[in-house]
């Protein structure tokens, strides 16, 4: 059974979190600014960007995973989800499509990867423009399907948010008790 949990927190708060994988909410071109992509990197170091961007672009909707950089353990990995993006200089903002299909990605890469603990953000809430209740619903829905066609695979789930309303709405949309 898979452990599901939202909290306020900063995603980079390692101590807090101990999980093997951080979920950075991307653009397609995969940089890591601002954001909870700007402070994964200032804690997993500059050669998670190199990384990533190395793999990159990719179709918003897509994710890749790159090392955790200088990350403490049990950090292993960083999944870039790319919820929204650019084309030329026009924004893609991210829609409940982007963001379900970038968490599902997320969550496939982490099973190929055995990895069993996750910390994710609200994907797409930021520069990406999303509605926090789209995101947490697009995310819940796509995180349920997830375990209950592989039950075995997620130990632990932490959804790292920035304020106690938005992790009443996560609570809720994921059918958490304690809201």
């Amino acid at each position: 059974m898979t452990d599901i949990e939202v909290v306020v927190a900063d995603i980079a708060d390692f101590a807090t979190h101990q999980t093997e994988a951080y979920v950075v909410a991307a653009n397609n071109e995969l940089w890591m600014g601002a954001g909870v992509a700007g402070a994964l990197k200032r804690a997993a170091g500059e050669q998670v960007e190199v990384e990533a961007t190395g793999l990159g672009p990719i179709e918003v909707g897509q994710a890749v995973m790159t090392s955790a950089g200088s990350m403490p353990p049990p950090a292993r990995a960083l999944i870039h989800a790319a919820a929204m993006g650019f084309t030329e200089r026009t924004q893609i903002y991210a829609t409940e499509e982007t963001v379900a299909a970038a968490s599902s990605q997320a969550l496939e890469l982490c099973r190929q990867n055995q990895l069993t603990s996750v910390t994710i953000p609200a994907l797409g809430t930021g520069v990406g423009g999303l509605e926090i209740e789209a995101a947490a619903a697009a995310m819940a829905a796509t995180l349920q399907a997830f375990v209950a066609e592989h039950p075995d695979t997620l130990e632990r789930v932490r959804f790292a948010v920035t304020t106690e309303e938005r992790r009443e709405i996560f609570a809720l949309a994921l059918g958490l008790a304690d809201i």
